[in-house]
């Protein structure tokens, strides 16, 4: 008898354990204080069906607006403005391409992909309250959106943006990284920053998550609309990208004849295609329009007139697995098995900058590169003449082909949108080991601004390297005040010396208390920071980051410092007037004072303008996601998404992070159980349609 009440009481201690474990890891989403969802789950399927559900429960109409517009029917839903770029993605031929996809797409992202839409979907249909009338239209999403918003987001946006003349619309649309090894971290762990800086609107705004799949963590952000971690870290490891100097797309420029174009002298015809696009009147009426889409053997024409056409080619067509390469990068423990995940290529621009627990720091310059038959940066780097098929490339360069670092001895890398061959100073990648085309020669004032930091500190402490992330000091300031403070005092010019005084009293760096920063941003705008023929010494891939320096034209510095100043007295009343009270955030109804400006000046902050009025000047985009990472026996991160993490204008959400971007400071991101159950402010759990909150 007192056996089988042992067996009993072991059998209900046993049953209870079970049931306790199992409550333990129920799938739930547990939301912060600031809106970010910490997604606990058992199985892939459920993980991404809750990312999808939170990703609607923050950007519902957003979602909605994106996967309309990238399928090509924004003209149809929202009318004739959209018509543009449903032409661009009939013209790259998205929807076949997507459909195409679908079919060789590895079965594991399919099922992630399949997951995400049902969560999404799965939110709208328990909350239409949160939708707009007008985007109701767009529901229910498919797998398919799924592929053609990747496709619109990563080839329209970056791959092919230069070619589209698109990037040229965001003046310092990139990002910033570090990588710190033990030897020149004060702990002894390694450490990593995260920095892209993007336009703050739409397609470009990213979505943070936490996401725990049997107990392993992983921590990062995504741009809204897409399943996963793109830029994150774990318990083990972390990495970045960077926008890199990468050509791997081409525009030729085709001469026609009857009809055709010529190649190597001989007429060829075009691929022709009709399409009718839709396009809702005013009245709610439909109009059909049908429009011709034409294509060379060299890709798309994406302009024509009446003697030439315009022909893009890009690189990534073929890879279909890429948000499955990111989805292996971020389940890596080791260097190796994240390096297996890179080996897959699949995803076709952007820097890598990597760190781990174990120490390892690592620098790819990531992407496809095309084999080309003209070994030379500039022959490529504009829209080539001519109809020759030589200069039609089919094949691209292997990973092993690319330029990489591992655990350099300066024991840093660094990439501010700089070619590879400057990640560390002095540098170790030499240029003329690899093809000419691979990536220019240069390095502008940012990237200067960012190796100097590093290569004056040999033992960078956590809070160190914050400050650094969130530095506002001018390089540009630094290298020229000097020739320009020479050339006033040999002047006879009493404006110029007076805007002098304010010049030397101001601490060269753009904060929202900078008294100065607005006269000398007035300067160098008149200046133009770009132009070497304004320097006496040129930049040189000998001295990279001290280069160039010397003003060549001392009067006609001094009679622009004149002009800068009287304007700035005009319009401000004063020479010191407070940089933040002319640079604004203006997000959401949301008016704070701004810090930082576009990087071109040689600040590692980067706020860049997006608009002005007669008054100020206004925050467009840069600091993006920010992550400072350390990887020590417990990970300890600080990170910011600037303007929040929602966009539903009754979220509390929508731009609530944007006054601690004015006060350049970031926040904790809660990673382990405790830090989580701790800043939770609502539980949801998982039900058969979707997510109930938990009482």
């Amino acid at each position: 008898m007192k056996t089988n009440i042992f067996f009993t009481l072991i059998v209900v201690s046993f049953l209870t354990a079970s049931c306790t474990q199992q409550e333990k890891i129920e799938t739930q989403i547990a939301w912060d204080t600031w809106g970010v969802p910490h997604i606990t789950a058992t199985t892939t399927e459920e993980l991404f069906f809750a990312q999808g559900w939170a990703q609607m429960h923050n950007h519902a109409n957003l979602v909605l607006e994106l996967y309309g517009s990238s399928r090509g029917k924004g003209a149809q839903y929202w009318g004739q403005e959209k018509f543009e770029n449903d032409m661009l993605i009939h013209t790259l031929g998205f929807d076949q391409l997507a459909d195409d996809w679908a079919e060789i797409q590895d079965p594991e992202i399919k099922a992630i992909y399949t997951s995400f839409i049902k969560g999404m979907n799965a939110y709208a249909a328990a909350h239409p309250e949160a939708i707009a009338d007008k985007n109701k239209v767009v529901l229910p999403l498919t797998t398919k959106d799924m592929n053609m918003h990747g496709l619109y987001l990563i080839f329209t946006r970056f791959i092919g943006g230069k070619d589209l003349g698109r990037v040229q619309q965001w003046p310092d649309m990139g990002s910033n990284t570090y990588a710190i090894a033990p030897k020149r971290s004060a702990s002894g762990n390694a450490m990593l920053v995260q920095n892209p800086h993007l336009p703050w609107w739409r397609e470009f705004l990213f979505f943070e998550s936490h996401l725990n799949l049997n107990g392993k963590n992983m921590y990062g952000s995504i741009p809204v609309g897409l399943p996963g971690i793109v830029i994150g870290f774990n318990e083990n490891l972390g990495w970045s990208h960077t926008d890199n100097t990468i050509d791997n797309a081409d525009t030729y420029e085709l001469e026609l004849k009857d009809g055709g174009y010529l190649l190597d002298g001989e007429r060829k015809e075009f691929e022709v295609l009709s399409k009718v696009i839709k396009i809702k009147q005013e009245n709610g009426t439909m109009l059909d329009q049908e429009v011709q889409l034409m294509k060379t053997v060299h890709g798309p024409v994406v302009n024509k007139t009446e003697d030439k056409v315009l022909a893009l080619r890009m690189v990534g067509l073929d890879r279909p697995n890429m948000f499955l390469q990111w989805w292996r990068m971020i389940n890596s423990s080791t260097f190796d098995e994240f390096e297996e995940a890179l080996e897959m290529a699949q995803i076709p621009f952007w820097n890598v900058m990597y760190a781990d627990k174990q120490g390892e720091i690592f620098y790819l310059f990531n992407g496809l590169v095309p084999k080309r038959a003209t070994d030379a940066w500039k022959y490529w780097d504009r829209v080539i003449p001519g109809g020759k098929s030589a200069d039609i490339w089919t094949e691209v360069h292997d990973y092993t082909d690319l330029p990489k670092v591992k655990n350099p001895v300066g024991g840093w890398l660094q990439n501010a949108n700089d070619p590879p061959w400057t990640c560390t100073i002095p540098t170790i990648l030499n240029p003329e080991d690899y093809p000419g085309y691979m990536a220019p020669q240069y390095m502008p004032f940012r990237p200067q601004r960012s190796a100097r930091m590093l290569i004056e500190d040999e033992s960078i402490t956590f809070d160190e390297l914050v400050e650094y992330k969130l530095s506002t000091r001018l390089e540009f300031a630094d290298r020229i005040l000097d020739d320009l403070f020479a050339a006033v005092d040999a002047s006879n010019s009493k404006k110029a010396k007076e805007a002098k005084k304010v010049l030397e009293n101001w601490g060269r760096e753009a904060n929202a208390d900078s008294k100065g920063m607005l006269l000398f941003y007035t300067w160098a705008l008149k200046f133009n920071v770009w132009r070497s023929a304004n320097y006496t010494e040129q930049w040189s891939m000998d001295s990279p980051n001290t280069t160039p320096d010397g003003i060549a034209d001392t009067d006609r510095a001094v009679q622009l410092l004149e002009q800068a100043a009287i304007e700035v007295e005009t319009n401000f009343g004063s020479l010191d007037t407070d940089w933040g009270d002319y640079y604004r955030i203006n997000y959401n109804g949301i008016n704070l004072p701004a810090n930082g400006i576009d990087g071109s000046l040689g600040v590692f902050r980067v706020a860049w303008p997006g608009g002005a009025d007669d008054n100020n000047m206004f925050v467009g985009g840069g600091d993006s996601w920010v992550g400072v990472i350390e990887f020590g026996d417990k990970v300890r991160a600080k990170v910011l998404l600037s303007y929040g993490n929602a966009t539903q204008k009754d979220s509390p959400h929508n731009g609530d992070q944007l006054e601690l971007f004015s006060k350049k400071e970031l926040r904790d991101a809660w990673f382990t159980k405790a830090e989580v159950e701790s800043n939770t402010a609502r539980i949801e759990v998982i039900t058969e349609n979707g997510f109930r909150e938990k009482k």
